[in-house]
């Protein structure tokens, strides 16, 4: 990847750590006799699914001075994406996520990300300001923003990049990250200000602008100068809204295995379709078809599907 990095499409800003899986599923952590190990974490799985697309990706993140960090970069590399932008802080430790297979649609995960993660270690002389002013498309998370020095430094390259080509925030909202629901609502709604596209669901939405009707919600997000809101609506499917039209994109029926990393297969897909420069409805049936695709196999970063799975799934 790296002679690739001078022409990324795609750099995604976030959380990153090691997902670890029960391979028993419908049992309770306490029952867990065996757990299987996968690359994870928001910005990563969305990197991820963007190059299991075709796209040239790259992650700005920050792991430990661990076998686990070491394992992030491997297996980057091996998807695709590069880890170029992938640093060190030399006093923490990667994050490790375990995940309840039950129920499998909404698995509860247990994040070890204390003291602190180290990808909300990020300061500002680590960012490649070159490539926050040149990639054709910027992908920050409302994680992001939760904790100092990541929020400062998250704010400075929104500020940078002054909405220019693709700016995408994904809410990412995990009330555990925060200490109360005003203060997600403070930080991640001046993002929201920042950006030109936004992405999340209705409970995201809801701490962002108030309101968890879509209609209302994509109302608001395009009030605020976002060019493209998508509001995920899970078995109701997907709002996608501009200021001239607005779409509903049905769900696609599929058997949940894990619901885990279905909004960040469906994020990889809506930047392969933003890229590409599809009207909104072809990138939400798209981007739905692939998020149901994930919802339908175990694991993240390695559930991502490729464009023919996709056009598949789509032609069903």
């Amino acid at each position: 990847m790296t002679d690739a990095v001078t022409e990324l499409e795609v750099l995604t800003v976030g959380r990153v750590g090691v997902d670890l899986y029960p391979e028993q599923s419908g049992v309770s952590l306490a029952e867990v006799k065996s757990f299987a190990k996968f690359l994870g974490g928001t910005a990563t799985n969305v990197a991820v699914a963007a190059a299991r697309l075709g796209r040239r990706a790259a992650v700005l993140t920050k792991v430990g001075p661990d076998g686990f960090g070491d394992y992030v970069r491997d297996a980057l590399e091996g998807f695709g994406v590069s880890s170029r932008y992938v640093g060190t802080a030399p006093n923490l430790q990667t994050p490790v996520v375990f995940c309840e297979l039950k129920p499998p649609a909404d698995p509860p995960l247990v994040f070890y990300r204390a003291p602190i993660a180290p990808d909300l270690t990020l300061t500002e002389d680590e960012i490649p300001w070159d490539v926050v002013d040149s990639v054709p498309l910027l992908w920050v998370t409302g994680t992001g923003v939760s904790a100092e020095p990541g929020r400062t430094t998250q704010r400075a390259i929104l500020e940078r990049r002054a909405r220019r080509g693709h700016t995408v925030l994904d809410l990412d909202y995990r009330p555990m990250f925060w200490p109360d629901v005003d203060t997600a609502r403070a930080e991640i709604g001046w993002m929201v200000d920042h950006v030109n596209v936004v992405v999340g669901n209705r409970t995201e939405v809801q701490v962002a602008v108030g309101t968890a009707d879509p209609d209302e919600a994509a109302d608001r997000l395009l009030a605020r100068g976002v060019r493209l809101a998508v509001v995920k609506r899970g078995a109701e499917g997907v709002l996608i809204a501009t200021e001239s039209e607005r779409w509903t994109v049905p769900p696609c029926p599929v058997e949940v295995l894990c619901g885990l990393g279905a909004g960040d297969g469906f994020g990889g897909a809506l930047i392969h379709g933003l890229l590409s420069g599809w009207d909104p409805h072809r990138m939400a049936s798209y981007a739905n078809a692939a998020g149901a695709l994930v919802a339908s196999r175990l694991a993240c970063a390695d559930a991502m599907p490729t464009d023919a799975e996709i056009e598949e799934m789509l032609c069903t």
